[in-house]
């Protein structure tokens, strides 16, 4: 992907009515159990919050993001002058470098955006040292299965169109022991998830699936949304309030000498 081709993002509504991405993925954090003196990448940082949760242990943490939003908003949160052992990077999660190696690198909630999935894996395993660790959670297969239907049934096309890839675990797998991973848990699991207000879903597609609605006039890509809300809203939304059928894939490996 290269910087012209990035999508923007809306920071402040990501902030404001999207927390829940990275309180999901607190948990997330006892399995890295990352201790002091460590190096760890958070790759697909978002705009910081869980970096700094890693930080907070005495590593050393290395945020990476391909969105410059993101990343600008992140060094404002978390500035180096308050956060010496917090640091933030532009990359292409396919592509990026880090040197030396670290103990261990930690992914919430991103992954799934690369549709390069083996590349991926690729440049994890390079920036991983033997012996270090790989944990991870993103979208796994059949992840928001009910809204793809929807955005198919109104939009058409919605697979072709789709920003993401949702693995299967065994798909991951291959993957990881492919790139000198030893698989050491995996574990795909519904996450109902909610969001807040009778437009809930209509704010998580502005802010997530804009890609869905490119080219059409600003009135078209609202009364779209609307019909797609429509069109899933038996499925999704009750006691007043939409709750979001996610899916993740949570992986712990190992990274063995080559």
């Amino acid at each position: 992907m290269t910087p012209t081709s990035k999508p923007r993002w809306d920071v402040e509504r990501y902030e404001a009515s999207h927390s829940y991405v990275w309180k999901f993925g607190e948990d997330l954090l006892s399995v890295l159990a990352a201790q002091p003196g460590e190096r760890i990448i958070d790759l697909g940082c978002g705009s910081g919050q869980l970096s700094a949760k890693i930080a907070e242990s005495g590593a050393h943490v290395i945020g990476i993001d391909y969105s410059t939003d993101m990343v600008a908003q992140a060094r404002i949160n978390y500035p180096s002058s308050k956060h010496p052992h917090l640091e933030f990077r532009l990359a292409d999660a396919t592509s990026f470098a880090v040197d030396p190696p670290a103990d261990a690198l930690f992914s919430n909630a991103a992954l799934h955006w690369v549709k390069d999935q083996p590349a991926a894996i690729a440049a994890i395993s390079r920036a991983i040292k033997p012996g270090g660790r790989f944990v991870a959670e993103l979208g796994g297969r059949g992840n928001i299965g009910a809204i793809m239907e929807s955005l198919g049934a109104i939009l058409g096309g919605a697979e072709e169109k789709s920003p993401w890839h949702f693995p299967s675990i065994s798909e991951y797998a291959a993957l990881l022991e492919a790139n000198g991973f030893l698989l050491r848990s995996a574990v795909l699991f519904d996450r109902p998830t909610p969001v807040e207000g009778t437009a809930g879903l209509d704010d998580w597609l502005q802010m997530f699936g804009g890609v869905f609605f490119q080219g059409m006039p600003e009135p078209e890509k609202d009364s779209r949304r609307r019909a797609v809300a429509d069109h899933v809203r038996p499925r999704l939304y009750r006691d007043d309030k939409w709750i979001l059928d996610y899916r993740r894939l949570r992986v712990v490996a190992e990274r063995v000498a080559s």
